[in-house]
């Protein structure tokens, strides 16, 4: 997937939830731990006080954690005594200097802090419910009933590794045997997106939990250790995408927003908000100088990293030219494409532009490559940067991946709970291959580096190695921590 950048989403992005509004402050009633003084910490504090990356070795993902000392000695809260407490100390300009707290992020607005003042003062109570208590940690893993629904998965670039989602936690497995090696628990419920930077280094990871916060990562792939947990917006992120230098992640959100941030410390550097619906993925041009990003609104858009300026919709805005939202976008790797054009009618001469290739897909089925850049003027109603249509799938578009080479890609879809995958030729659209037996709905795909394997995974929890030649099932594995993947992986199906 870093190759080729795959757009990707959950199944969450049917529910229709939309982001949490900010909870109306009643100055009569006392301060509300879960409702006011917890999402607060969550966008400031947790990312990096969090029991995967305890900074201070001070947590702030529990309210219970909040009342205990960290590295420096003294308590963070004492119920009734703000004076005592250090977070709010911590989180205060002093001397005419900024606030220590957050660390190199904006500061919390006058309002907040003073917020957080009146909860200790009144005591510093837990009124979270029992029902929202999340307990899930490194220390303490999730425990799965059943397998979880596959949404992303990916190779890492040397084809050693392969991430899966799993609930709270990105399960790495060691490619070719299929071991489970390491279990990567955070804080996020839902992980949307997994992928590997083109360096190999990191592993990026976006999801959240739904109408509460959203959240991306950045692991260090050989300690496997978090070095960046950032939140964004009221609900989950999606399409985590990374730039060819492996210096920032792109992500895209129910805010109808597509941002990237730097991946070495989460500070936001681009923010764009042309879409009117969800922002399903992201993906960045071969140089790194572009983003392209796919909605829900049935846009495809073009935005300058280095401006954060829209550029362009790439696909056609005339009504009806597609039939419904996108899912799925991947930019084309291999070489660039060269298109001739005239510059003179009375002089034979021509001018050669390159241009890349975006390849799309959503819900009406139907693959389509577009040109990533617009070269001619638009007229309403063209498609001008279409290149071409591919036969349609069943259903919707989950999930597609091209080839290392650019020559084919893979396509997956879902209709009435049964998916269907097919590999095809990208150049004139040929079958090459359509994957054995039935199988559940399909949500994500992957290519080995060197285009030989297949991975697909979806509803029923199923890891497929696929030879994409012949969509013969080389291998099939439960995606569950513990033993239990690794029988599946010798081939008994749990």
């Amino acid at each position: 997937m870093p190759a080729a950048c795959l757009i990707h989403v959950g199944l969450s992005l049917l529910v229709g939830m939309q982001p949490a509004k900010p909870e109306v402050l009643d100055a009569g009633k006392p301060v509300s731990y879960y409702k006011q003084i917890r999402p607060l910490v969550q966008v400031h504090c947790q990312g990096c006080h969090q029991p995967a990356k305890s900074q201070g070795n001070y947590i702030m993902t529990d309210h219970a954690m909040l009342l205990k000392a960290g590295d420096r000695g003294v308590k963070g809260v004492v119920p009734g005594k703000a004076g005592e407490s250090h977070m709010l100390e911590v989180i205060r300009p002093k001397d005419g200097k900024r606030a220590e707290m957050p660390r190199g992020a904006d500061p919390l607005a006058e309002k907040d802090v003073a917020l957080i003042e009146k909860w200790i003062v009144e005591g510093a109570k837990d009124d979270t419910p029992a029902s929202a208590r999340d307990t899930v940690s490194g220390d303490n893993p999730p425990i799965y009933g059943l397998p979880p629904v596959i949404t992303t998965l990916d190779y890492s670039p040397d084809g050693k590794l392969l991430a899966v989602n799993g609930f709270h936690e990105v399960l790495l497995y060691e490619a070719g045997t299929w071991k489970q090696i390491a279990r990567l628990v955070g804080l996020s419920q839902q992980i949307q997106s997994v992928a590997f930077s083109p360096d190999g280094k990191w592993l990026g990871v976006c999801g959240g939990n739904p109408g509460r916060f959203g959240e991306v990562q950045i692991w260090d792939v050989e300690k496997r250790k978090l070095k960046v947990a950032a939140s964004f917006t009221g609900d989950s992120l999606f399409g985590l995408s990374w730039s060819p230098d492996s210096k920032l992640v792109a992500f895209g959100a129910a805010d109808n927003n597509v941002r990237a941030v730097d991946a070495s410390n989460g500070k936001q550097i681009l923010q764009q908000g042309a879409h009117n619906d969800w922002v399903l993925g992201t993906c960045f041009s071969r140089d790194g100088k572009f983003l392209v990003s796919a909605s829900r609104d049935r846009t495809l858009k073009l935005t300058e990293v280095s401006s954060q300026r829209f550029i362009d919709n790439v696909t056609s805005i005339t009504p009806g030219a597609l039939k419904g939202g996108l899912q799925v976008g991947i930019v084309r790797p291999g070489k660039d494409k060269k298109m001739v054009k005239a510059t003179s009618i009375a002089v034979a001469s021509t001018e050669e532009k390159i241009y890349e290739e975006v390849l799309i897909g959503g819900a009406d089925g139907t693959p389509r490559l577009y040109k990533m850049h617009r070269e001619t003027k638009r007229v309403i109603g063209d498609d001008a940067n279409k290149v071409r249509d591919y036969p349609g799938l069943p259903g919707r578009i989950y999930a597609m991946a091209f080839s290392p080479d650019g020559k084919s890609f893979a396509a997956g879809s879902s209709l009435d709970g049964v998916g269907e995958l097919r590999v095809l030729n990208a150049d004139d659209g040929k079958k090459i291959s359509q994957a054995e037996g039935q199988v559940g709905a399909i949500y994500a795909l992957a290519y080995s580096p060197d285009g030989k394997t297949l991975v697909a995974g979806g509803f029923d929890g199923q890891v497929r190695v696929i030879d994409p030649a012949t969509g013969k099932v080389l291998k099939q594995f439960t995606a569950l921590p513990g033993a239990g993947a690794a029988v599946a992986a010798n081939g008994s199906q749990k």
